[in-house]
């Protein structure tokens, strides 16, 4: 584990979470500097449990869907309860991550999406990830310091895609800001149209590996593409 994740990672004794470590950095390739990245963060807070197994399952689909993207590097962070904020390697198997990430449970706990994005921006100047995916249902957070950050990203050309699952009105009115702030997107989540969803990660992928020459070249057989395309113009 880098010194960087260990600042991140809240120490804690739970097997699900040490099987979810020791199992991601059995997948972490040893170099890949061609290859383009992506980070996908969940809230796991308690507040989505009555709708986890659904939420899981959308968002292992649109996860899975980024290992159709050549050359990509994914890392999955979570948070959750006391001060738990996790990372995994940089992996080239998604949909191992996917299948990890479902035995992720949910934990009482505050959002922590200034410290995800804290995170990404540490990330994006060692890396030069240009790509996020978030999604989560709540903010209970100071804005002003979260935009901040998410400034400092959009300087460094990193873009937030953010899915919002639920109505709370300022989880909407913050997504939106981040995601103005990166020059990034923001979504819905939509249960009902989990292909849709799946489709519009498929396009961010895209972006993450090929920029938005790439997002055009898709745009022009995919709806889910040309949707994206026109929120980040």
């Amino acid at each position: 584990m880098s010194d960087l994740r260990k600042t991140l990672v809240a120490p804690s004794g739970e097997t699900d979470v040490s099987a979810f470590l020791k199992a991601v950095n059995e997948f972490a390739p040893a170099d890949a500097k061609a290859q383009g990245r992506l980070i996908f963060a969940m809230d796991a807070t308690m507040s989505r449990q009555p709708t986890w197994d659904r939420a899981l399952s959308i968002q292992a689909s649109m996860f899975t869907e980024t290992s159709k993207a050549a050359s990509l590097q994914v890392q999955l962070v979570y948070f959750r309860g006391f001060d738990e904020c996790r990372a995994s390697k940089w992996v080239t198997r998604p949909e191992a991550l996917a299948r990890l990430m479902t035995a992720v449970e949910c934990r009482g706990g505050h959002t922590q999406i200034g410290r995800v994005l804290t995170h990404v921006k540490a990330e994006a100047a060692r890396t030069g990830v240009k790509a996020i995916v978030f999604v989560g249902d709540a903010f209970e957070e100071n804005i002003d310091q979260v935009c901040r950050t998410a400034g400092e990203l959009g300087l460094l050309g990193a873009r937030v895609f953010m899915f919002q699952e639920g109505s709370d009105v300022a989880a909407e009115r913050a997504f939106k800001e981040i995601a103005r702030l990166t020059r990034g997107a923001y979504f819905r989540l939509d249960s009902s149209s989990p292909a849709i969803l799946a489709e519009l990660l498929g396009a961010v992928a895209a972006y993450a590996t090929g920029g938005q020459t790439a997002l055009e070249s898709r745009a022009k057989s995919s709806n889910a593409s040309q949707v994206l395309l026109k929120q980040l113009k």
